[in-house]
C-alpha cells in the first residue's frame, strides 16, 4: 500500500454543459469545502475545456483554493476516454486524497473508468459525506435496494477516494468575489487527446427548458393521462411553477414524450424540493428515481396506488380535474 501521507487535497471535477459549469459542481464544492476544513487540506477544482472564459475564477469564487486548468480544442465535447486519461495523469502527478464529482450522466461514464486506471473504487450517487474520525477516510451514505436502504460505505485507506454526489444533495456556498486562488495551467501532447469515438455536435432538445437533474420542481405524468394529447396539462403546471416536466417509463416507452423526460431507474434520478406525480401508479423503477424528493405530491384516482406510500401529500381524484385547476391557481398566485 502507498504511503497515505503523500496524498493531499480534495478535488472537484468541474463538469460543464453548453460551455457553463453545472450547478452540481458548485454544490460539490460546498461539500468538498466542509470535508477539507476537517482534514485541514485544500480544495482543488479540475477544469478540462476548450477555452477558459473566467470559469476557473468562478470555481475559486465558490470555494476552490486552486484550479488545474487544461485548455484544448479537443475538449470541446465531453469524451469519457479522454477525460479519464487526463484526470489519471493529473492525479498521478498531484496525488489527491479524494476526487468528487456529480452523479450525473457524465459522472457515471467518467468515474468508473478513472477508478480502474487509479486502482481504486467509486462510491456512487452519495447523499451525505463525512470524515471518519478514526481513520481520516471519507465515509459516504448512499441509497441502495431501490432507495429502501441507506448504506454507509468506506474506503479502507484507499487513495484516491472517488465519490459522486447526487444533484441537490449538497449546498452551494455563497459566492465570494474577493476570494483569491491559484490557477495551474497544464498542457498535454496530442496523443493524450485522442479517442476512439468522436462527438460531432451537441443538440439541445428545445422542449427540455429545465434540466431534470438540476430542477427544484418537477411535475411528472403517467399513464393516467390516457394519451400524448393530454400531456399539455402536465407541461402547463410545470411552466406555471417554473419547473421541469417529467414522465414515467410507461409513457416514454409508448412514445408519448421523449426519453429525456423519463424519471426512474432507467431514466433520470432526481432529487427536487417538490415532485408532483400526476396519474402515476408508482412502479418500483419509478420510485427509485424520485422517492428522495423533499416533498412528493401524488394525484391519482386509485386510492391504493403504490405512489401514495411515498407521497408527502396525496390527492385521490381525477388528474383531468385537478391539473387545470392547479395550473390556474398557481398562475394567479404567481401572476404568470
Amino acid at each position: 500500500m502507498s504511503d497515505l501521507s503523500s496524498y493531499k487535497n480534495i478535488w472537484v471535477w468541474a463538469e460543464q454543459k453548453q460551455g457553463k459549469i453545472s450547478s452540481v459542481v458548485l454544490e460539490t464544492l460546498g461539500v468538498a469545502r466542509s470535508l477539507a476544513e476537517k482534514r485541514k487540506s485544500e480544495v482543488w477544482g479540475v477544469l478540462l475545456l476548450e477555452k477558459n472564459d473566467e470559469q476557473a475564477q468562478e470555481l475559486i469564487t465558490h470555494g476552490a483554493d486552486k484550479v488545474i486548468l487544461v485548455e484544448n480544442p479537443a475538449l470541446k465535447f465531453f469524451t469519457d476516454e479522454i477525460y479519464a486519461r487526463l484526470l489519471f495523469e493529473l492525479a498521478s502527478e498531484y496525488k489527491p486524497e479524494a476526487i468528487l464529482g456529480g452523479a450525473t450522466f457524465y459522472g457515471k461514464a467518467l468515474f468508473p473508468r478513472l477508478a480502474v486506471k487509479l486502482h481504486t473504487v467509486v462510491a456512487a450517487d452519495c447523499t451525505v459525506l463525512k470524515i471518519n474520525p478514526d481513520t481520516g477516510d471519507i465515509t459516504a451514505t448512499r441509497p441502495c435496494y431501490g432507495g429502501n436502504v441507506l448504506a454507509e460505505v468506506g474506503f479502507d485507506e484507499l487513495r484516491p477516494q472517488i465519490l459522486t454526489i447526487r444533484p441537490k444533495a449538497g449546498k452551494e456556498l455563497p459566492p465570494d468575489t474577493n476570494r483569491k486562488g491559484e490557477i495551474i495551467k497544464k498542457e498535454f501532447p496530442a496523443e493524450k487527446l485522442q479517442a476512439r469515438t468522436k462527438t460531432k455536435e451537441m443538440v439541445k432538445e428545445a422542449a427540455q427548458a429545465v434540466n431534470l437533474a438540476e430542477a427544484d420542481i418537477i411535475v411528472s405524468g403517467g399513464r393516467g393521462l390516457k394519451g400524448p394529447e393530454n400531456f399539455h396539462l402536465v407541461k402547463e403546471l410545470a411552466e406555471a411553477l417554473g419547473g421541469a416536466m417529467g414522465a414515467s417509463r410507461a409513457v416514454v416507452d409508448a412514445g408519448w414524450v421523449p426519453y429525456a423526460h423519463q424519471v426512474g431507474q432507467t431514466g433520470r434520478t432526481v432529487n427536487p424540493k417538490l415532485y408532483i406525480a400526476c396519474g402515476i401508479s408508482g412502479a418500483i423503477q419509478h420510485l427509485v428515481g424520485m422517492q428522495s424528493s423533499r416533498i412528493i405530491v401524488a394525484i391519482n384516482k386509485d386510492k391504493d396506488a403504490p405512489i401514495f406510500k411515498v407521497a408527502t401529500y396525496g390527492i385521490v381524484g381525477d388528474v383531468f380535474e385537478f391539473l387545470p385547476a392547479l395550473s390556474k391557481k398557481f398562475q394567479e398566485m404567481l401572476k404568470k
